[in-house]
């Protein structure tokens, strides 16, 4: 599935990221833009990362096409600055160090294989994100982690893994359900500047 996004949408959905996130600290009130709304009125799964300095100061989102890409960047933004179990609530003073990153995702397609070894071929690193289930443990990691930290296609799958609670090597077990997305990028290059789209 393709999502067309332009880059001036892109600098738009930033925008509205971190005005959320500062209304809601501001006044306690969740914004509301029917123009926006009306722009951005289709399902979307979508992430919404902050960075401090370089490092990351909250990222929360929705994997799959469960909202409306204006509620769900909306709720992203508040859940990653207040929400995120990792960090503490962001405070409004912080957010001329912050940066905000969004992630527009594709539905999720279960990577289906006969041998774990074909994972290798079928996930390409910087294009896709992915998705790690079994049970009642799931785990995901952006398209953007494995690029920033170097990770071939195997570490990339360990690694997620790890993040659903998992051995590093689950992904080797066929009863692990892995899945993979993509994911279009957008990025203040430094606090409150100027947007950049990252990959399409």
């Amino acid at each position: 599935m393709t999502i067309e996004i332009s880059d001036s949408d892109g600098t738009e959905l930033v925008r509205m990221s971190r005005k959320a996130v500062m209304q809601m600290l501001e006044t306690n009130s969740k914004v509301s833009d029917s123009n926006f709304n009306t722009k951005f009125n289709f399902e979307s799964g979508v992430f919404v990362t902050l960075n401090k300095k370089n490092d990351l100061r909250g990222c929360i989102g929705f994997p799959t096409p469960i909202k409306k890409l204006s509620n769900g960047l909306v709720d992203a933004a508040i859940a990653a600055a207040t929400k995120d179990p990792r960090f503490s609530s962001v405070k409004l003073d912080e957010l001329d160090e912050i940066t905000f990153e969004v992630t527009v995702l594709t539905p999720p397609i279960e990577v289906k294989v006969k041998n774990h070894d074909e994972y290798l071929a079928l996930i390409k690193v910087g294009r896709d994100g992915l998705i790690v289930e079994r049970s009642f443990s799931s785990g995901l990691l952006l398209p953007q982690v494995p690029t920033e930290y170097g990770w071939n296609v195997e570490e990339f799958l360990c690694h997620t893994c790890e993040k659903a609670g998992l051995d590093k090597n689950a992904w080797r077990d066929l009863s692990t359900k892995i899945s993979k997305f993509e994911g279009i990028i957008f990025k203040e290059i430094s606090p409150n500047g100027d947007v950049l789209r990252e990959q399409s």
